[in-house]
């Protein structure tokens, strides 16, 4: 067992829910109130020094009637050691929890990963849409247990809505990964991109 869960422990009592072992690997279930000053502490306390956020992700169970969970990946490189925290977020509450990116810059594109495919909404992100799916992807959240095997529309609406949608419109130069080939796109591409359009999907019946 890591040393690191006692010690969390002493520090926040209650806001430290339980803690097991699984594979070699301690996972600390924390208050989801409290994540963001929990890991915090375990990155800023020179004991602890889990300076590094491996990744950030979510897992939700087959059982309808078990929480999501948010879960933290934590490395402390001097200490080379790692440690799982998760926070829970009971599905009939607003699946919402404190963005770590004013710890950790590289939590950015991590949490919008999560919130495009779980849908959880994460409280202070700079810059909190999908990164996967489309900005105006209206399907939902493919990683969810509701979430239709073929999607939520049929494959020819699917179709459409790809055919219709214009990607260089919702990203910019450097996410589309076009920057250095932007004079051998299409003039009318070119022309959206300099003017920062925005466009969105036509509705299902057809309508603009």
């Amino acid at each position: 067992m890591n040393p690191s869960a006692d010690a969390l422990k002493r520090q926040f009592g209650p806001a430290i829910r339980r803690v097991t072992e699984s594979c070699g690997a301690t996972i600390v279930y924390v208050a989801r109130e409290r994540t963001r000053e929990i890991l915090a502490w375990l990155k800023e306390t020179p004991d602890q020094a889990y300076d590094y956020l491996v990744d950030v992700t979510a897992v939700e169970y087959r059982d309808a009637d078990l929480p999501l969970e948010v879960v933290y990946e934590l490395f402390s490189l001097r200490r080379k050691v790692g440690l799982r925290v998760k926070a829970q977020l009971a599905k009939d509450a607003p699946l919402e929890v404190d963005s770590v990116v004013p710890l950790w810059a590289g939590a950015n594109w991590l949490e919008r990963e999560v919130y495009d495919m779980f849908g959880i909404t994460f409280r202070g992100h700079p810059d909190l849409r999908r990164i996967l799916m489309w900005e105006t992807y209206a399907e939902g959240h493919p990683l969810r247990k509701d979430f239709p095997l073929r999607g939520r529309f049929s494959r020819s609406e699917q179709v459409r809505q790809a055919l219709n949608a214009n990607p260089e419109a919702h990203y910019s130069l450097e996410e589309l990964g076009i920057a250095e080939a932007y004079h051998e796109l299409p003039p009318d591409m070119r022309e959206r991109l300099t003017r920062g359009e925005r466009g969105r999907i036509p509705d299902a019946t057809g309508g603009r």
